[in-house]
């Protein structure tokens, strides 16, 4: 499914001073502190150069960092469109539909749903690795521990709706769809700060009804995928069985009951091993959505 609707002296001291002044004020924006398009927390790209350091060091920092799980580095993703893609197919106004993103780089979009595993070896594995993703929460599930995925908002990574209860909404009317929508849109604006921009059903499923609910909530955009992660090999929805630019791929917050005894940092690892085996790089949805 595509977009359903996608000197010197004193006088040169205070000049250099204006200009650094200038420069802080304006030109840079510290990891994690808000996007000025979308309110949401910015991140860096993987290769970010540290504070006083080098090109050399941001590269020898970054292939230490995936050594240490495992894996050989992705390239750092391009730098963000000026201007988001727009909707295609929107010339009714309604809420579009995506699982992927118009785009000839060949990035894709990690996200991560539900989360009922709440593995702090995680949270350590991505503020290593610095790969952005998407979470789409469900109330029923985190709210034993919202502050492990504050831990992951707050390296950078978006906070966005999964209902309150994650139930499948083709069966439930206009009302109990608004009330799974428009209920997880509070909690998660009062537990992590923003009302959510983007929204996935469970399991995939909606309905024309989904779409109004969501729309009326303050919901953006649907967002559906392409792809899923399993524990060792993806799942394709396309007959080629490959990665395109853009594609939006699916993973969950799972851990050992449920990946047959491996841990969610060893599902996510394999996810990037065949990211990286086949070109392709990482980039932020909230960029481009």
């Amino acid at each position: 499914m595509g977009w359903a609707r996608m000197g010197s002296g004193i006088g040169g001291t205070a000049l250099a001073c204006a200009v650094l002044m200038t420069v802080l004020a304006t030109g840079c924006t510290a990891a994690g502190a808000a996007d000025s398009r979308t309110g949401e927390p910015s991140v860096s790209a993987p290769q970010s150069k540290p504070p006083g350091g080098t090109d050399t060091d941001a590269k020898a920092e970054t292939d230490a960092a995936y050594r240490k799980w495992g894996l050989e580095p992705m390239a750092a993703p391009p730098a963000p469109p000026a201007a988001k893609p727009p909707a295609q197919g929107a010339a009714d106004g309604r809420v579009p539909v995506i699982s992927e993103i118009p785009t000839k780089e060949k990035i894709v979009f990690l996200t991560f749903d539900d989360g009922a595993e709440k593995d702090p070896e995680f949270v350590t594995m991505m503020r290593d690795l610095k790969v952005p993703f998407t979470m789409f929460l469900t109330e029923s599930v985190i709210r034993e521990d919202y502050d492990h995925f504050k831990k992951l908002q707050q390296l950078g990574n978006g906070v966005h709706n999964h209902t309150l209860t994650h139930p499948n909404l083709r069966t439930l009317g206009a009302s109990a769809q608004k009330h799974e929508i428009c209920g997880q849109q509070e909690k998660l604006k009062n537990r992590y700060g923003t009302a959510p921009r983007l929204f996935r059903p469970p399991y995939g499923n909606w309905n024309e009804t989904t779409r109004a609910a969501a729309e009326s909530c303050g919901i953006e955009a649907i967002a559906l995928w392409r792809e899923s992660m399993q524990i060792t090999n993806m799942q394709y929805q396309r007959g080629d069985k490959k990665l395109h630019p853009g594609d939006i791929i699916l993973a969950h917050f799972r851990g050992p009951s449920d990946l047959k005894g491996a841990t969610m940092t060893e599902m996510t690892a394999n996810l990037l091993r065949h990211i990286r085996e086949q070109g392709f790089t990482v980039a932020r949805l909230e960029d481009y959505l």
